[in-house]
């Protein structure tokens, strides 16, 4: 179901939600935590479908804050989905124009579930200091996405600098299965005779910066960041697309054409292996992230310990972007 409410009040919308409730009999004690979406009125949809699939593994209420223009007229736009057409949650789409276009605590205090959790998703531009926002104030975790920023590496260079306990990016996220399998090969290897690591990925990548101070914390030893050559009418997302360690016995490299499934392992010896490494949707990296509301002390230090010291500088920072990478 969903009920549109016109040049309204936060008042009237929690009133509404709770007559819809009655009616329906949907019931607020199986949410488990808000989820508080900031984008723009363009992303908000593609944010909605995403929350929506992940709040099948965690059922919540979803508040979504789309900001509209300062400059038009002062009013404030309601959209209630619930049942079918919000999965397992409740969706509040506040579009919010003029004087209340500006993303602060009063526009959702009145709509936030009593003694839950409140998780902060901003799904495109990231403002400086997400925690010291009004917004990131009450968050119990603070979600971005770097990714999403018209320039990436800025973002994340001020995402490092401003960073609180409690904040996390998608970006990192995205890491999981790499981190995961270059976890598991360097198990294999004699991590002493690597000299050093290139990761090779597509330009202006978060993901790519963060899986190199990643790499050069936990190695000691140095990390070059290459730019991967990148069809531009290719409509593939844009990918981490190798990770090899150099060694005196022979290199050995996992790599992973853009858009496949599965990831070549190569072998010093010549021997070809595939590993599954698939892409990971954006509902599955914020599905990751509403697991856990404690703070990620191992992207927290590499963040702000590994990334100052990462060169960066074999990533160029040109647009066009079509999509986060994974």
């Amino acid at each position: 179901m969903i009920v549109d409410i016109e040049n309204t009040t936060t008042s009237k919308v929690s009133k509404k939600l709770r007559e819809l409730r009655e009616a329906g009999g949907v019931v607020a004690l199986s949410r488990v935590l808000t989820l508080v979406i900031l984008t723009s009125k363009d992303n908000a949809e593609p944010a909605i479908a995403a929350a929506n699939l992940a709040s099948r593994e965690h059922p919540c209420r979803i508040i979504v804050l789309a900001s509209g223009n300062a400059s038009d007229e002062t009013r404030l736009d309601a959209q209630i989905r619930v049942g079918g057409d919000a999965g397992a949650s409740e969706v509040i789409i506040l579009e919010a124009s003029g004087e209340l276009a500006e993303q602060n605590e009063a526009m959702v205090s009145a709509l936030l579930l009593p003694d839950a959790p409140i998780v902060a998703w901003w799904a495109d531009e990231l403002p400086d200091g997400v925690s010291d926002t009004p917004i990131g104030r009450i968050a119990h975790r603070r979600i971005t996405d770097t990714a999403m920023d018209p320039r990436p590496l800025e973002a994340l260079q001020r995402l490092s600098a401003h960073y609180a306990e409690g904040d996390t990016d998608l970006a990192w996220t995205r890491l999981t299965g790499w981190r995961i399998q270059l976890a598991s090969l360097l198990d294999t290897l004699n991590p002493a005779g690597v000299s050093s690591v290139t990761v090779e990925a597509a330009a202006d990548l978060p993901s790519a910066a963060l899986l190199s101070a990643w790499l050069q914390m936990a190695m000691d030893v140095p990390v070059k960041l290459v730019s991967a050559a990148v069809d531009e009418d290719s409509e593939l997302p844009l990918t981490l697309t190798a990770v090899t360690f150099h060694r005196a016995e022979g290199d050995v490299s996992l790599s992973r054409p853009r858009g496949e499934e599965i990831a070549e392992l190569h072998a010093a010896d010549g021997l070809v292996q595939g590993v599954p490494l698939p892409v990971r949707t954006l509902q599955d990296c914020l599905a990751e992230e509403l697991r856990r509301l404690d703070s990620d002390e191992v992207f927290g230090e590499v963040l702000t310990r590994g990334l100052p010291h990462t060169d960066l500088s074999g990533c160029s920072t040109e647009p066009p972007r079509k999509d986060p990478a994974r």
